[in-house]
């Protein structure tokens, strides 16, 4: 039996990367599938590659106005939501001394705001058995030179999980923090060959992880497999941070 049958799930930043693996492996167990994304152009080509039930909502999830339009499609269309899963991020480097305001402020909104005013809307759509998955990242975790503001809204998204996990609890919804290691999708395209060579020899796998990888831990927690999993920060990194 498909483990996703009749749900429907909402990913963030499902046009690439990990999030585009995350809705590829849902439609694959079931779920009808919603990403959303700015690019129009790239939506239409990971609804390509997703195939079975699956939408796309072009906005921003850094607008409020883009967000509600969002909820209100998915409302008219799917009805009830039972997995958000918030993909959607960045990373800047940025050392202490080159630390800007814009700097703060780009990624916080994206990585921490958007996602708390995603998960406010979402959990109003959702009902007992509902289940979010906070995509984090290990940086939440260990140090990062020249990534503190980077890892600083990653270890937002573990506090949020937990003290969400306490407030949703009543209805019925769990929230659990995915956080992968130095993982190969187009993010890393432009990362030089001794840097990615510097990542590898601190993962014990020695190798950088992959994005299906990543989305089967990601449909671990949304499923009923993890029933009694709640406010986990699970690593899904190749040892890197044992």
């Amino acid at each position: 039996m498909l483990k996703l049958q009749g749900k429907t799930a909402l990913i963030t930043g499902g046009s690439s990367g990990i999030g585009l693996a995350i809705a590829r492996r849902f439609a694959a167990e079931g779920a009808k599938v919603f990403i959303t994304g700015r690019r129009q152009a790239q939506l239409d080509t990971a609804l390509a590659e997703i195939g079975g039930d699956a939408e796309a909502v072009p906005g921003d999830v850094t607008s409020t106005a883009d967000l509600d339009r969002l909820f209100a499609t998915l409302a008219e269309r799917a009805g009830q939501l039972d997995i958000l899963v918030t993909s959607s991020g960045v990373a800047d480097y940025a050392p202490l001394d080159e630390i800007t305001e814009d700097h703060i402020d780009c990624i916080f909104d994206l990585n921490v705001r958007a996602m708390v005013l995603t998960v406010q809307r979402a959990t109003r759509q959702m009902t007992a058995g509902g289940t979010i998955v906070l995509v984090g990242s290990i940086a939440g975790t260990v140090a990062n030179p020249g990534y503190a503001t980077y890892s600083a809204s990653k270890a937002a998204v573990r506090s949020y999980a937990r003290t969400w996990t306490h407030e949703l609890a009543a209805r019925g919804i769990r929230v659990n923090t995915l956080s992968p290691g130095p993982t190969d999708t187009p993010m890393f395209d432009g990362v030089s060959d001794a840097l990615r060579e510097t990542l590898t020899s601190r993962i014990p796998f020695r190798r950088l992880g992959r994005p299906e990888e990543i989305a089967s831990a990601a449909l671990f927690l949304a499923s009923d497999d993890s029933s009694f999993v709640g406010g986990a920060d699970l690593h899904v990194d190749g040892g890197m941070v044992a």
